[in-house]
């Protein structure tokens, strides 16, 4: 079996290579690649995300092709997809940060700036922080709600509808932190570096 991880030039994704290849060892291929071919052809698609949404989603159109690409994946063959962090993100229609920018359309909703509530908490979000799980997803099984998870981020995705969300966290309001649609799954916390609780989701995805 083949996991594609998406290198668009979105940052350091080296923590999610490392982890992924820790948890697979020599059983499953792990490859780093934007090469196309490769994407559609793969078994199941990672897609990283640091920095803000724009420059994410900007890395992602100057590689030709490239968003077509996960679409037919993601959209057309319905193959499992996992999204980190902005990576989740840009599922969304729309994104606020820096500017309006339009996201990839997977999941109907927005994302927009965490209400600090005039300085009470601060952004950006980070660090450890409980998530309360809210439904059955296949990459929380074995997975207690309450388990701790590390976060960065200062934006949040908010989904039009709210059967889409697999798991909340408590920072300054109700955030969604994980969503699952059919074949599509997502992070707003990094499972590569939330210890053995982080590794455990991504073994699970690996093995859906």
């Amino acid at each position: 079996m083949n996991v594609t991880i998406v290198d668009y030039n979105s940052g350091n994704i080296s923590s999610v290579i490392n982890s992924f290849k820790e948890v697979a060892k020599e059983k499953v291929n792990i490859e780093v690649t934007s090469e196309l071919n490769k994407i559609k052809s793969t078994d199941k698609v990672v897609l990283p995300g640091q920095g803000s949404f724009k420059s994410c989603i900007d890395a992602l159109n100057k590689i030709n092709g490239l968003t077509d690409a996960l679409n037919e994946f993601a959209m057309n063959n319905k193959k499992p997809l996992l999204g980190i962090c902005v990576g989740l993100q840009m599922f969304a229609d729309i994104g606020y940060e820096e500017t309006e920018t339009k996201g990839l359309g997977w999941i109907s909703g927005k994302v927009s700036k965490i209400d600090n509530q005039n300085g009470k908490y601060k952004l950006p979000h980070i660090g450890w922080n409980q998530i309360n799980i809210v439904k059955d997803s296949k990459i929380f099984k074995d997975i207690k709600s309450n388990s701790h998870m590390y976060f960065v981020h200062s934006y949040e995705f908010i989904p039009e509808d709210k059967k889409v969300i697999s798991a909340t966290t408590d920072y300054s309001s109700n955030i969604v932190c994980s969503v699952e649609k059919e074949n599509i799954f997502g992070t707003q916390f990094h499972p590569e570096k939330s210890d053995k609780t982080g590794l455990k989701i991504i073994n699970n995805f690996i093995k859906l």
